[in-house]
């Protein structure tokens, strides 16, 4: 039986003239979407010349392939109904993929615009404690502050959520203490956003 290789004995990929560029940048966007600044990190390190990596990005851009306003606002709406997050939630991820703060925070707005966030701290909350009495369970003080934080870390806003956990325990009303203690979330701002 032949040994297998391990990765240090792997040869780096040969870099990659525009066409060969052009061609894993299909592979890559078919895999699953980019935006500009991670496909751009991609192809930067697989490009035998870095001007090459600034045509191909045109070309996609142009051509339609690239287009990070339009993978925004896609990204914001299937996380919105399918995973049922808060909008703050949202716009980090946005950000986390290297869409431009300013982008991610516009296309986050608009797609909450018309949303109930009540609703969906209920959906949420449904999900999350499936088969649980929810009006028993958070009466207990750690239940109560661990839906709340499980709710500020989903993106929903402080208010929203105590309003909808103060429908199950009084108490929730002292969360809003809990809140003001934890430090404010880092304005995380990645590199190279395009």
């Amino acid at each position: 039986m032949p040994l297998a290789r391990s990765s240090k004995s792997r040869k780096p990929p040969a870099p990659l003239d525009i066409e060969g560029l052009l061609s894993y940048s299909a592979r890559v966007l078919t895999a699953r979407a980019q935006t500009t600044s991670e496909l751009r990190q991609k192809l930067t390190r697989r490009a035998a010349q870095r001007d090459d990596v600034d045509e191909v990005i045109r070309r996609l851009k142009e051509n339609g392939y690239l287009n990070d306003q339009r993978f925004a606002e896609s990204f914001a709406n299937w996380r919105r109904d399918n995973d049922g997050i808060g909008k703050t939630k949202v716009v980090r991820d946005l950000m986390a993929r290297r869409v431009a703060p300013e982008l991610a925070k516009k296309t986050a707005e608009a797609a909450y615009s018309g949303t109930d966030e009540t609703a969906l701290i209920e959906q949420f909350l449904a999900r999350k404690f499936r088969g649980r009495d929810l009006g028993a369970l958070l009466q207990q003080e750690k239940h109560l502050a661990s839906a709340f934080r499980r709710l500020r870390t989903a993106g929903f806003s402080a208010g929203g959520s105590i309003r909808v956990l103060k429908r199950y325990a009084a108490e929730a009303g002292r969360l809003e203490e809990i809140d003001e203690e934890e430090p404010p979330e880092s304005d995380f701002k990645p590199t190279g956003a395009d």
